[in-house]
């Protein structure tokens, strides 16, 4: 019981131990004069916005159209994401096509599209649902195209020798089999949601994060524009958590082959 709560201690000593140090940076440049008060105000300023942002609710409501929208394109982007990847993984002549697709887009910033969206979609929440399910797609479908390759075969000769068929091969020995590969795509794709939608709301929209953070440094309500940042940092940082917390829950059984393939049952 000691052993758990000293290992509790300890992360949470080394989370917010960066905090603490950026903290008190921030103030020492923030009073010390030697960065102007005003694009660095001092913590209390900043706090101070961001608790009148959320007792008027002008900062929830911001937080909460940018959620929904982050999280629809990343929703989207797992459900596309992992239905390219196992088609690319298990179809040749699919892998033939999109692979160079990949390979080629893979690279290139998505937010550099954000005008051909808008010409599409216009400037609503449509273009900006469609940019992060984009971005968001390519790691989770490289991810879960190489999980799934990387499976060995006596897997699956296993499976069908004790007579699995393609489906029960999927869902049985693929599917777990990759979890972990895929699982780490799709964390990796979690802050390009919040990345892309407060970029692409900083541009011809009237509400979101982006906007109440462009806004605010417009108006040279700089604690504000920080205390928006801090709600995206927040919002990011829920999600990944709750992320992990899933991850953690689905992947309940040990990394190794052998292990797994003990585990399999048909």
């Amino acid at each position: 019981m000691k052993q758990r709560l000293y290992a509790t201690l300890r992360r949470m000593v080394a989370t917010l131990y960066p905090l603490v140090v950026l903290a008190i940076v921030w103030e020492i440049l923030s009073r010390s004069g030697w960065v102007s008060s005003r694009l660095m105000p001092p913590l209390e300023k900043i706090f101070s916005a961001f608790i009148t942002g959320v007792a008027n609710g002008e900062l929830i409501y911001h937080a909460t159209v940018s959620f929904s929208r982050a999280i629809s394109g990343f929703g989207l982007a797992i459900v596309v994401g992992v239905l390219l990847g196992v088609l690319m993984a298990r179809v040749r002549w699919f892998e033939w096509m999109f692979e160079p697709i990949f390979s080629f887009g893979y690279p290139v910033p998505k937010i550099a599209l954000y005008p051909v969206f808008i010409l599409l979609l216009g400037f609503g929440s449509s273009s900006k649902i469609a940019l992060i399910a984009l971005e968001c797609t390519f790691p989770i479908a490289v991810n879960t195209y190489f999980g799934i390759r990387a499976v060995a075969p006596r897997f699956i000769w296993s499976a069908q020798n004790m007579g699995a068929g393609p489906s029960r091969i999927f869902f049985k020995v693929l599917l777990p089999a990759a979890l972990p590969s895929i699982m780490s795509g799709i964390r990796v794709a979690l802050p390009l949601s919040m990345v892309i939608v407060v970029i692409t709301e900083m541009i011809g929209e009237s509400s979101g994060l982006g906007y109440y953070i462009s806004y605010a440094s417009a108006s040279f309500m700089y604690a504000s524009s920080y205390a928006g940042v801090i709600a995206v940092a927040m919002i990011g940082f829920v999600m990944d958590r709750t992320l992990v917390m899933i991850r953690n829950r689905i992947l309940f059984w040990e990394p190794s082959g052998a292990a797994q393939a003990s585990k399999l049952s048909f």
